[in-house]
């Protein structure tokens, strides 16, 4: 490691004071004024202040060396004014050598500032947030060099974190009056509710701001080469993912993550990473410091297209925060408080079971889908979970009180005591709600002109099979094989197949169990599988289409589920099957399994069927083909509905722009049904639209007497079908979905019609 020089040398002592006055105990005024006078010491200068944030945005001087006493705690800016407010504002340093000749100079004539014509102003910034303003001066007109900007950022970024440890720990005779630095005021936020629930609970980011004390290295040089093997396996680890998942993109998806991919070679992100640590901060801090430097410019930015490429670059440092973290190689379940609500940008499903399912209530995205395989596992557990929460992460702190509503979509941080008690009511009632569908777990769900239904539930995980008592479900209507694949780091083997399908089959007792094989490609990637490049790929080389083109992985799951279902009743089918043959084509592939476990000497499952998920238009308009060969055909209304309406349910500019209560939705969805009954096959719908009342009555009504769903609408749809006349229902539907209809959803005239019926949605 080469030798270090001597601005860094200096640097580092400036730090190594600093760290000694952490040391002390002194209350936060003494702190600050001892801060600036060991900064101009170190530096070498004539002036060292700090501002800091009052509440209502305004800037206050703290604590200064070199200007009059008198003025601290009585000059006062507002957010753009003057030099230090434009620094606060922009959220970037200003290094002028004529101060007083810059257009924004504002003079404060009690500071006695008008000797000193050099001024260097950095933000104390922390997170997306800027605390306040440390600036340098002195009397001869002169331009900081780099090394001493780089330094004073340095020393900004420490003192924000201290300031707001300090602010926390005084006592309410020692906090500066009327300066917020820690977050405290109610903030309240809306998004999309991607699985429902209320929760009551405390803060827990899932990537957290680092305290005061791990910012300063003991070693620079170990740090140094600590940040060079970070940026390494960042860059690889990046390479990996343009190459992996991104090359399965469409061409402007591709180009999105290729531009990330310059940001991790980004010369200039990359020296910044380099300057911070080599100015005397640990790798982690150097790396919080580049990030919170963006986050603060992401907050001033307008353009969408600047703000998406910040977003990549906050994204970036996290990724390099849980390389140098060694992530989780342990298998432990990562740290967290009781009745923790997780916040985060994004979130896999991976990620999500590295968490303590005990204390995690719920979980709060800044980005998110309602069909991410985050939000399946979240509606599985019960966990509720709101995505498209914009800005949220900027002004939140672990520990805050967090008010989730899973239902309305709003999210309540630090909540004022008249918002948290009428919260609590609502769970109290909700509370109340729960124990009513408890009371009817036990109980048969037959409508009330006599139709008996069956509510089953959807898994995929091991966790998810203790829902099937809980929630008093009917069976598994569709077991979703290819979660194990996706939270897996390796292929999982024959021997782990068959134990995950067996384990299900026992959960569910002599109820019915319906395994979905493979449902890879599109938005669905293996970490070890080798990625296809598509433009389109939700609409290419997925699914049944890998399997008959590469049957091997197929039948080697085949095998999996035969063995499993030994002496059993097996179901499994088939998903997005366009045609017909392609069902055909399938089947054989199954039977042929069948006859090599036949002659190889395997128990046989006692009953099979093999069925088919209708997910495709052409296939819905072939019901009556499709039933000559499938023994059971499943809805799956999500694709369905995507593909029908020709919206990415993925894209958050087009999911949400049509119904599924649009009367040529409900059509085929009748067409289905009517196809089905007329050949005696069983149908069933295994969409998300299963497990939500209003929805569920318009299914029952049209036909399906068999939904599946999460383990949380269970108990709701259940409620609901037995208050429902299904008849009746039917004969005021059919005329709104008729080829005459002009309506664009009949959501408000059923739902009207519930209402007057008695019926609980």
């Amino acid at each position: 490691m080469p030798q270090r020089d001597t601005s860094a040398q200096n640097t580092l002592g400036l730090l190594r004071e600093i760290r000694g006055l952490m040391a002390g105990e002194e209350k936060v005024q003494a702190r600050l004024d001892k801060f600036v006078d060991v900064i101009a010491a170190k530096m070498d200068v004539d002036v060292a202040s700090i501002y800091l944030q009052r509440r209502g945005g305004r800037l206050e001087l703290c604590a200064t060396r070199g200007l009059d006493p008198a003025a601290v705690h009585t000059t006062l800016l507002n957010s753009g004014e003057g030099l230090v407010g434009q620094v606060a504002y922009t959220a970037r340093s200003l290094n002028l050598a004529d101060a007083a000749g810059h257009p924004m100079f504002a003079y404060k004539p009690e500071t006695g500032e008008d000797k000193f014509r050099s001024f260097l102003g950095v933000p104390m910034l922390r997170g997306g947030r800027t605390l306040g303003v440390l600036v340098i001066q002195t009397t001869d007109a002169r331009i900081f060099n780099e090394d001493e900007v780089e330094a004073l950022q340095t020393v900004a970024m420490i003192l924000a974190e201290i300031a707001i440890e300090d602010e926390r720990a005084a006592d309410k005779a020692g906090k500066l009056r009327g300066i917020r630095l820690s977050l405290d005021s109610p903030e309240s936020y809306s998004g999309k509710a991607f699985s429902a629930g209320l929760v009551y609970g405390k803060a827990h980011l899932h990537v957290p701001p680092m305290l005061a004390g791990a910012l300063i290295a003991e070693d620079p040089d170990a740090e140094e080469a600590r940040i060079e093997d970070g940026i390494t396996r960042l860059r690889a680890d990046v390479d990996m993912l343009v190459s992996g998942d991104a090359a399965n993109l469409s061409r402007a998806s591709k180009e999105i993550f290729e531009s990330y991919r310059m940001f991790a070679y980004d010369r200039k992100w990359v020296d910044r990473l380099r300057e911070a640590v080599h100015s005397g901060l640990t790798a982690e801090a150097a790396t919080e410091r580049v990030r919170n430097e963006h986050r603060a410019r992401l907050q001033k930015a307008r353009d969408p297209y600047l703000r998406a490429r910040l977003h990549d670059l906050e994204d970036l440092a996290n990724r390099m925060l849980r390389i140098l973290s060694g992530e989780k190689s342990s298998g432990a379940k990562i740290a967290m408080p009781e009745n923790a609500v997780l916040l985060a940008r994004d979130l896999g499903p991976a990620e999500l079971l590295d968490y303590d399912s005990t204390k995690l209530r719920g979980i709060v995205l800044e980005e998110g889908s309602p069909s991410s395989h985050t939000a399946i596992i979240c509606r599985a557990l019960g966990l509720p979970l709101v995505g498209r929460v914009s800005g949220i992460l900027d002004n939140v702190e672990n520990g805050d009180v967090v008010l989730l509503d899973g239902e309305t979509a709003e999210v309540n941080i630090r909540p004022l005591e008249t918002v948290e008690d009428g919260f609590k009511l609502r769970m109290g009632a909700r509370g109340e709600l729960q124990k009513a569908f408890e009371a009817l777990k036990g109980k048969p769900a037959v409508t009330k002109d006599g139709r008996s239904l069956s509510l089953q539930l959807n898994a995929g995980l091991l966790v998810d099979l203790p829902q099937i008592d809980r929630a008093g479900a009917d069976g598994i209507g569709l077991f979703r094989t290819e979660f194990q694949f996706m939270v897996s780091e390796f292929m999982p083997r024959l021997e782990a197949q068959t134990d995950l399908y067996r384990e299900a089959i026992v959960a569910a007792g002599d109820r019915p169990v319906t395994f979905r094989t493979l449902d890879l490609g599109g938005d669905k990637i293996l970490p070890y599988s080798d990625p296809v490049p598509e433009e389109n790929p939700a609409l290419g080389w997925r699914s049944i289409r890998i399997a008959l083109d590469r049957p091997g992985l197929m039948r080697y799951q085949l095998r999996a589920l035969i063995a499993a279902g030994a002496g059993k009743y097996l179901r499994v089918m088939f998903p997005m099957v366009a045609t017909v043959d392609e069902f055909i084509a399938a089947k054989a592939l199954f039977n042929r399994e069948v006859q090599r476990a036949s002659r190889s000497g395997v128990e046989l499952p006692h009953k099979i069927e093999v069925g088919v998920m209708m997910e495709t238009p052409a296939l819905a308009w072939s019901v009556n083909a499709i039933c000559d060969h499938a023994d059971f055909v499943s809805v799956g209304a999500n694709d369905l509905m995507q593909f029908f309406f020709a919206a990415d349910r993925d894209n958050a500019r087009v999911s949400d722009r049509y119904d599924v209560l649009h009367p040529a939705a409900l059509s085929i969805m009748r067409f289905i049904a009517q196809g089905c009954e007329r050949h005696n096959i069983p149908v069933s719908v295994c969409g998300e639209i299963a497990g939500r009342p209003l929805e569920a009555m318009c299914l029952i009504a049209l036909g399906y007497n068999n939904l599946s769903m999460s383990s949380t609408g269970i108990g709701p749809v259940k409620a609901a079908a037995m208050h429902l006349d299904a008849g009746k229902l039917r004969e005021f539907i059919d005329p709104l979905i008729s080829i005459h209809s002009r309506l664009n959803t009949v959501r408000d005239h059923v739902k009207e019609w519930c209402e007057q019926e008695g019926v609980p949605i």
